[in-house]
């Protein structure tokens, strides 16, 4: 970790419209806290792409191939000497070589109440149909540390939103983005407090 007067790097590892990551650029843009230095996409056409450059964050695009190989990805990400690795909407499982050099320094955030609708496959749209299709109660948000499995790394905070009968996958997905919109930069900045 760098000195405390030094504004912490922070790296997005993104894969899809970028509402996270444009949320995480913005509010860290004026902290004095960290500063979001590069987005990374496996995702030629993501909209974070466009979203990042509006705000004159740098975007790295790799391959599917590059984004499973763990030397390669190391190399890339020690380029751009992150003290903290923040997932938003990123699909890829994280390489253990990163893992393990990045050792409690990448965190994700989850569209459910993990272990509830975690692990290969539970992102998104999937997330949201199976909470309805199962007629759940509440969702939410969980975030945590990743480790070399999905979704199931230490959680730093969940946070729970109840589901009306009327609501429908898309409602739902609607309450879970407001909750991400609030609660991950927060946590990532009392993370950082607290490293």
């Amino acid at each position: 970790m760098h000195s405390d007067t030094e504004q912490k790097k922070l790296v997005v590892l993104a894969s899809g419209n970028g509402s996270n990551a444009e949320n995480l650029i913005r509010y860290f843009s004026g902290s004095g806290l960290a500063k979001v230095t590069c987005v990374v996409t496996d995702q030629p056409g993501a909209g974070v792409i466009v979203k990042a450059g509006k705000l004159g964050v740098p975007v790295r695009v790799i391959t599917r191939r590059m984004a499973t190989d763990g030397p390669n990805m190391l190399h890339l990400l020690e380029q751009e000497t992150p003290d903290l690795i923040l997932l938003a909407g990123y699909l890829r499982l994280i390489p253990e070589p990163v893992v393990r050099t990045y050792h409690d320094r990448i965190i994700n955030i989850h569209p459910a109440l993990l272990p509830a609708y975690g692990g290969k496959g539970m992102y998104g749209a999937h997330v949201h149909q199976a909470v309805f299709d199962n007629r759940e109660k509440e969702t939410g948000i969980t975030i945590h540390l990743v480790n070399e499995r999905y979704d199931e790394g230490r959680i730093l905070l969940q946070r729970s939103t109840g589901i009306e009968p009327d609501d429908t996958p898309d409602s739902i997905a609607g309450k879970v983005h407001a909750l991400e919109m609030e609660w991950y930069p927060i946590t990532v900045q009392e993370y950082l407090s607290a490293g």
